[in-house]
């Protein structure tokens, strides 16, 4: 099978439309693994991890662009990405282990659109903008619109992930992920939580934004669960009174990992713990 790496990505739409069924990827972490096992066919592919213009973080306005060629350990260690975006830090931090990290791209766990995707969670509470192109123009999507479905996402034919934007973080803003896995480490998420909360100058909650993973056929946020949070300090007492609309927001699955009924258990306290460490982690963004 030949594979081609192209440079530019006036050269990628080139040879796309020399071999229109060749098949794109970046760090290739989860679509070697399928090509592999046969589920992928295809008569060539196309890397993209040689395009300048995917492989780029800066900064935009007000925003935050990362490529989606930018891999993971990328991103953990840019200066930008620490000071704008710490959750996503956290949550990328524990995914896959440093071989996953070094070759995994943001733009490939994007676009596998697993609902155990550490960085997905992240994401949606940073209110990241996907930046869609193909040959002839650009469209961006709310990261939530994007992803439909486990493995499904609103990708066209003959269009690529360029990147994510991500809008400049309000003063006084602290954020959390955690997960819960059967081991310590590479580990697929039972659950998972990404917090991102804003508060006052007395430590009262102004806007609550909340993601859950691997409890839903997608990311599961909760509309009534965040306005809860509002106008209240963040205390154990007042979580769990809103821990039932918790339970009612997510629809969580048996299977190899974990129960339903435990990853209900797990959504909840992820929550829950959010009280029991009143600085999350010291990560305020200033």
């Amino acid at each position: 099978m030949k594979v081609f790496l192209p440079g530019t990505l006036e050269d990628l739409w080139e040879r796309w439309e020399k071999i229109p069924n060749a098949r794109i990827y970046a760090g290739g972490t989860d679509f070697m693994v399928k090509l592999r096992e046969g589920a992928i066919q295809a008569p060539a592919l196309i890397c993209l991890e040689r395009i300048p213009a995917l492989t780029k973080i800066r900064e935009e306005e007000n925003t935050l662009f990362i490529g989606a060629g930018v891999s993971h350990a990328g991103i953990l260690t840019h200066p930008l990405v620490q000071t704008w975006c710490p959750v996503l830090v956290e949550a990328l931090r524990v995914l896959g282990s440093p071989l996953i990290r070094n070759m995994g791209t943001l733009g490939g766990n994007i676009a596998t659109a697993s609902p155990a995707g550490d960085s997905l969670p992240a994401l949606y509470v940073l209110d990241a903008e996907v930046v869609l192109a193909d040959a002839r123009k650009t469209r961006v999507l709310p990261i939530s619109d994007f992803i439909l479905s486990p493995g499904k996402t609103s990708l066209k034919e003959r269009e690529i992930i360029r990147g994510v934007r991500i809008p400049r973080p309000m003063p006084y803003t602290m954020s959390r992920y955690e997960k819960v896995g059967k081991r310590k480490a590479m580990a697929v998420a039972v659950a998972s939580l990404a917090a991102c909360l804003r508060f006052d100058t007395n430590g009262v909650v102004k806007i609550a934004r909340l993601a859950w993973g691997s409890v839903g056929p997608t990311i599961v946020t909760a509309s009534r669960v965040e306005k809860a949070l509002v106008g209240f300090p963040l205390s154990r007492k007042h979580l769990e009174e809103i821990a039932p609309m918790v339970e009612e927001a997510v629809s969580p699955i048996d299977d190899i990992r974990a129960s339903a009924v435990y990853r209900k258990k797990i959504a909840i306290n992820l929550l829950c713990r959010l009280a029991g460490d009143s600085n999350f982690n010291g990560r305020f963004t200033p």
